[in-house]
């Protein structure tokens, strides 16, 4: 301090000056939780007198509605010791010339850069104008004020000290924003890494807490509103002194301030602070709004009210997601239906019980409902539903609580669980008594298929379609209603899977072909057609039976192009055989009942007969006697619809069922074939030679052609001529024969013929 402003003197001229003062109301209106701390102010001067007349200038006024508070330090270093210690000081008085000439401005160098306090405003006083720092030292220091002691009167201190406060308030606000929204952003992220609802609001409740700086207290609790949802509140997650309430309905009798708050947030719809409490309300969708209520150990100032506005929605954008995932979860492993686990969480279940060392106890069973089609056909689908809902409640109340039971769809049910409790007899019990459904009581039946996984080897999936082969297995051959999977059946069906395949390979491949065995008239010998017979030759010359893989392409559906081609083939070998001369020639063409069933069989028999350009007179299809027998009414219109492209039916294996000689009468067939199996045995059984004459006979009375096959020596076919039995096919004439060896066969025929 220059000599020539003593103390005193310094004073006085402060004093001159405080009519001139105003104290203007600069505070913000008060707002709720608003805190009246004050600002810290440090005068840093060599001279007692300063620190003292400062403080009696400033010492009763208000800045930015909050008091100042004083601290004081007598050089640069004791004030470089005070402001390490002290970091939250808003304005520093420094006199720049104390111990040195340029004492203050190495302390403001050294509070920047040693101390990193950016917020501190700074104003530079001194009494010597001379040493004034350069313009340089201003900028690069970020100091705000720089006065001389004359110059500062009671109101110019003031001016300078409210604009230095008003910039650190600013700058402390968007620090505060900052790292405010750095806590919210990871809280939020936080909360997004959780999984389920429980867990969330768990994760509300802490961060909450965290944000306030406050251990975790309070709840979170759901409203659920809408036709399917009475209009209670239900608390999710509680912690902290409210932890009894975890789980439980909430109402004023039970949660008292804190559902009354939770009551009036709900109804004003935002957040609120009143009684000491903070309610955060979360907008749900689908009728379900959420609300946090956290107790206050402290007022909160409006940055933080801010803050957690800002909380609230990135929250609510949290419990839309796990709303959502909760939602996509229930569809994902949940039957909509009856509300029990599906396909996929019931493979989950099964994994885990393999995983189990008690795997070996553990018994998988698949429940059908028996004729449960007709069933809804009859009486609608919606009355379906309601017995489906009403099987899945009997199953889970009725059986042991430890099982698993599921659907995984349509009529199929699913029990998982102890051998001992998963056994046949007392599940097929449960519904010996009638489901009462829409006032009517219907009596259904159930036949299950059952895998014992301890004898299984591969994953869930895998036992669930073992269980579907034995419940097949069962429904096939109705043994008490249930069958256990065993290694055998497992490897049938994977050598019928594995045929399937390379069938329909051979089928790409053209590895199918047709042979030709000739037909002829047992009493000339001359021949008048053929059937056309499939072959299947694999690419290492192996000929597989079609026994074998006939059935295979039946049960796939690849019968039907399959048989679609084998029709277009024989035609076309008919046309050839045309050509060749023989334009009396009928060709025999076998049909499978699912190709003769299929929707478009009739446009598909047109087609081969308008591209081929063959007769059809001269095509003839065969039809098995199990085909004829199946839905007579059905059966009697196709035919009906067959023949009218004018090709000829033939009732193939003809003696091996039950046929109907009244349903027979109806049928516009033109031949019955004599199965094999009679004609083997008509030189050896009374038997075998009576059926054969009745069907002869039979033929004879409804003026139908009949023909044996199989006919193998020339005793079967004396016979069969005493018989009176027109035409044959078998060995004893031919095997079957390619189109080349067809055509060698008959020229060499009709050479005999001739001689």
């Amino acid at each position: 301090m220059p000599a020539s402003m003593t103390p005193r003197g310094a004073l006085e001229e402060v004093n001159a000056f405080h009519d001139e003062l105003v104290f203007a109301d600069e505070a913000e209106p008060a707002t709720l939780g608003l805190t009246r701390a004050a600002w810290r102010v440090l005068v840093v001067d060599d001279d007692a007198d300063v620190h003292s007349t400062t403080t009696f200038a400033l010492g009763n006024v208000e800045m930015q509605g909050r008091p100042l508070s004083f601290l004081h330090a007598y050089s640069a270093s004791e004030a470089f010791e005070l402001l390490r210690r002290e970091p939250d000081v808003a304005v520093l008085l420094l006199d720049v010339v104390m111990e040195s000439s340029d004492a203050g401005l190495s302390l403001v160098r050294r509070i920047r850069e040693e101390l990193g306090l950016r917020d501190l405003r700074i104003i530079l006083r001194t009494g010597q104008p001379g040493y004034a720092p350069e313009m340089e030292a201003i900028r690069g220091y970020d100091i705000n004020d720089y006065r001389t002691k004359s110059e500062l009167t009671r109101t110019k201190l003031y001016t300078a000290v409210a604009a230095a406060i008003r910039s650190y308030q600013q700058i402390r606000a968007l620090d505060d924003n900052r790292l405010g929204l750095e806590r919210v952003v990871a809280a939020s992220a936080e909360l997004m890494a959780l999984h389920g609802l429980r867990d969330v609001a768990l994760g509300i409740l802490n961060q909450v807490g965290l944000l306030l700086g406050q251990p975790a207290e309070g709840l979170l609790c759901v409203r659920e509103t809408g036709h399917a949802h009475p209009d209670i509140l239900r608390t999710v997650a509680a912690v902290g002194a409210c932890r009894h309430l975890d789980g439980r309905e909430l109402n004023v009798a039970r949660g008292g301030p804190l559902a009354a708050a939770v009551e009036r947030t709900l109804l004003n719809r935002r957040c609120a602070i009143g009684d000491g409490l903070l309610s955060l309300y979360f907008p749900g969708k689908a009728g379900r709004d959420f609300v946090a209520c956290v107790p206050l150990e402290r007022e909160l100032d409006e940055h933080e009210n801010r803050l957690l506005q800002v909380f609230a929605g990135m929250v609510t954008i949290s419990l839309d997601n796990v709303e959502l995932v909760t939602h996509l979860n229930q569809a994902a492993f949940h039957d909509p239906l009856t509300g029990l686990p599906n396909r996929t969480r019931l493979v989950e279940l099964i994994d885990a019980t393999l995983a189990l060392p008690t795997r070996a106890q553990a018994i998988l069973a698949l429940v059908d409902l028996d004729h449960f089609a007709e069933t809804n056909d009859a009486l609608g689908h919606h009355f379906g539903d309601l017995l489906l809902v009403a099987v899945g409640r009997r199953l889970q109340s009725k059986l042991d609580p430890g099982l698993h039971v599921a659907r995984i769809g349509g009529d199929i049910f699913c029990v998982l669980g102890e051998a001992g409790a998963v056994q046949p007899a007392p599940i097929q019990a449960l519904f010996r008594e009638p489901f009462h459904i829409d006032g009517q009581d219907v009596q259904v039946s159930a036949t299950l298929g059952l895998v014992r996984l301890g004898e299984h080897d591969g994953a869930g999936a895998d036992a669930l379609k073992d269980a579907d082969i034995a419940l097949k297995r069962a429904k096939s051959q109705q043994r008490a209603g249930h069958f256990y999977f065993s290694r055998s059946m497992g490897v049938e069906i994977r050598e019928r899977v594995r045929m399937m395949h390379a069938l329909r390979g051979g089928f790409q491949r053209n590895q199918l072909f047709l042979a030709y065995q000739p037909q002829v008239d047992l009493l000339s010998n001359r021949p008048f057609g053929a059937e056309a017979l499939l072959r299947w030759r694999t690419e290492d010359g192996r000929l597989v039976p079609p026994d074998r893989f006939i059935p295979i392409a039946e049960y796939s559906g690849l019968i039907v192009d399959i048989g679609e081609w084998v029709l277009r083939q024989a035609c076309a070998e008919l046309m050839r055989l045309r050509a060749a001369g023989h334009t009396a020639f009928t060709m025999s063409v076998n049909v499978s009942q699912v190709q003769f069933r299929h929707p478009h069989f009739l446009d598909m028999l047109r087609r081969a007969l308008d591209d081929t350009g063959a007769p059809p007179e001269f095509i003839e299809l065969e039809i098995t006697e199990s085909m004829a027998m199946e839905e007579p009414a059905l059966l009697v219109e196709k035919l009906a619809q067959v023949k009218r492209t004018g090709v000829s039916i033939a009732i193939d294996d003809f003696g091996t069922g039950f046929s109907s000689l009244s349903h027979l009468q109806r049928l516009q067939v033109d031949r019955l074939k004599i199965d094999r199996a009679f004609v083997t045995e008509i030189t050896g059984s009374a038997r075998g030679s009576s059926i054969a004459e009745m069907v002869i006979q039979l033929g004879r009375n409804l003026g139908l052609s009949v023909i044996a096959e199989g006919v193998e020596d020339e005793r079967q076919a004396q016979i069969l001529r005493q018989l009176g039995c027109p035409l044959a096919q078998g060995f004893l004439y031919s095997r079957p024969l390619s189109p080349e060896d067809l055509l060698a066969w008959l020229a060499d025929r009709a050479l005999h013929q001739a001689a």
